[in-house]
């Protein structure tokens, strides 16, 4: 059964995989969604038997339809491979009463990892397919993770250069640092003055610019985004919801066809929609609890059917989730406006207008799947200290965010339904946070001195990603004010 994608905004002609993979975003300002979300083909007691490699064929392969076999397991192998700490790529801990899905165990302690080391391959694979010989510029804003996973995942891939923009005051000292001395000759770090919103306003809006993309092609260059908004970012986290159901089958944990519920930190909303496409393939999800910081949009969204930006930009020390604009819900909309183009349109420019849109009564109805909650900066230090003294686990604080979002739900609505909660960083990401959370007396102590303290505490040894970088050079150091973005862009590639 052919996949084909189209853009949430028009009615325009339908493109392959590889043709959404390689553009990122539609023409309309769309995002490409599947004509139809494919059912998985195998059993989930089969599935429960493979390896992570072969599982995320088996549901990659009913999206991604005009890859051959040998491309698309090639993709995957090279993606899941050594750059894992553990054989596993993804593994389940069971503590404090709950599933934590450790996503972090990729080349820079964060689940940006699991899409980002496939995406590189998928793209260039998919300019091979439709004949490209433009060079491939991955343009790219982050709340923090994207950014390094992206210049990881791209730096020095024949064929394509990279991007990133972050807020400089907006990210913790260890994502900055990360990427500040990212290596690589294609790749380009630029700090903006605004919030991550500011920065993903003015990637979109490049990405939407015509003269800039004529003059662009003159000059032998074509954007693509490595951003979530990109279906070749989105499917790949899929998998991870399909594996851990099935390592709970296959454990015995659960019976078959018994439902899972998902807690999800959420920002940009392509993680949690990720595991409601995986329900909708076939897998046994009960409730999709959508955990955010103080930046409660998505919550307010959930409770009230109105999705309001206009509030105040809370910076917290989950910084991933620090977003007022959540892209992928457009997604959500399209599949809850009955895949009415329009009616998601005149909502998206309802949004960049007046800042707001609100659901008909017969939208909100369909979001039954979905539990919004939220925690504040104060509870998601009381959950980190209270998890570890619990059971001597350390967690990050966007999964400290998910875990006292969880804890709430579970104490208001009383469901022992089994529950996974997507653990989104290693705690080495934001230790200065973690610690002192644990303990006052490490507030204001070196962000190094911090990583040797919490290795002690947890027993968890430090992280490749952060030993190398505790003595590499500061590589990229630009700094541009927000409506200079696109400016900047053009100096990078000699325009």
């Amino acid at each position: 059964m052919k996949v084909m994608y189209q853009s949430t905004r028009s009615a325009n002609a339908k493109v392959t995989a590889s043709q959404a993979i390689l553009k990122g975003l539609a023409e309309d300002g769309g995002l490409f969604v599947p004509d139809k979300i494919p059912a998985l083909d195998v059993s989930l007691d089969a599935v429960a038997k493979m390896n992570y490699q072969e599982m995320a064929y088996e549901v990659m392969k009913l999206f991604f339809t005009d890859f051959t076999e040998d491309e698309l397991k090639t993709c995957i192998n090279r993606a899941y491979d050594s750059k894992f700490d553990t054989e596993t790529i993804a593994p389940l801990v069971d503590k404090a009463g709950a599933y934590y899905l450790e996503l972090f165990h990729g080349a820079t302690i964060a689940f940006k990892d699991m899409a980002l080391s496939i995406l590189p391959h998928l793209l260039t694979t998919s300019a091979k397919k439709n004949q490209i010989t433009n060079e491939i510029v991955i343009l790219t804003a982050t709340s923090g993770d994207t950014g390094k996973a992206a210049l990881a995942g791209f730096a020095d891939v024949e064929g394509t250069s990279i991007i990133v923009f972050y807020p400089k005051n907006g990210v913790s000292a260890i994502q900055e640092r990360q990427m500040v001395t990212q290596k690589g000759s294609n790749t380009k770090v630029v700090g903006i003055t605004g919030n991550f919103d500011d920065a993903q306003n003015g990637v979109k809006a490049m990405f939407n610019n015509k003269e800039l993309a004529r003059r662009m092609n003159e000059k032998g260059y074509q954007f693509s985004s490595a951003n979530s908004i990109n279906i070749g970012r989105l499917v790949p986290q899929v998998v991870y919801y399909v594996y851990a159901y099935t390592r709970l089958l296959g454990q015995g944990v659960i019976q078959k066809d018994e439902p899972v519920n998902f807690v999800v930190p959420t920002g940009n909303f392509g993680n949690i929609l990720a595991a409601f496409y995986a329900k909708n393939m076939g897998i046994p999800v009960g409730k999709l609890i959508c955990a955010s910081n103080e930046n409660k949009v998505l919550f307010d969204f959930f409770e009230t059917g109105v999705y309001d930006r206009n509030r105040e930009f809370i910076l917290t020390s989950s910084p991933s989730m620090d977003i007022l604009i959540s892209s992928n819900l457009e997604r959500l909309i399209y599949r809850i406006a009955g895949e009415d183009a329009q009616a998601t349109a005149d909502m998206m420019n309802a949004l960049s207008g007046t800042g707001k849109y609100t659901l008909t009564p017969e939208m909100k109805a369909q979001l039954t799947d979905f539990v919004g909650g939220w925690a504040s900066e104060d509870k998601t230090a009381v959950e980190i200290k209270r998890v570890y003294e619990e059971s001597g686990y350390v967690m990050d604080t966007h999964t400290a965010v998910a875990s006292a979002v969880y804890k709430d739900y579970r104490e208001k609505t009383g469901d022992t339904t089994k529950t996974v909660i997507a653990s989104t960083a290693s705690p080495y990401k934001f230790g200065t946070s973690v610690m002192a959370a644990i303990d006052s007396k490490y507030k204001g102590m070196d962000d190094f001195a911090l990583i040797d303290e919490l290795c002690k505490v947890s027993g968890v040894k430090i992280p490749q990603a952060v030993e190398e970088i505790r003595s590499a050079p500061v590589l990229h150091d630009t700094v541009c004010e927000t409506e200079d973005m696109q400016k900047t862009v053009e100096s990078i590639l000699g325009m």
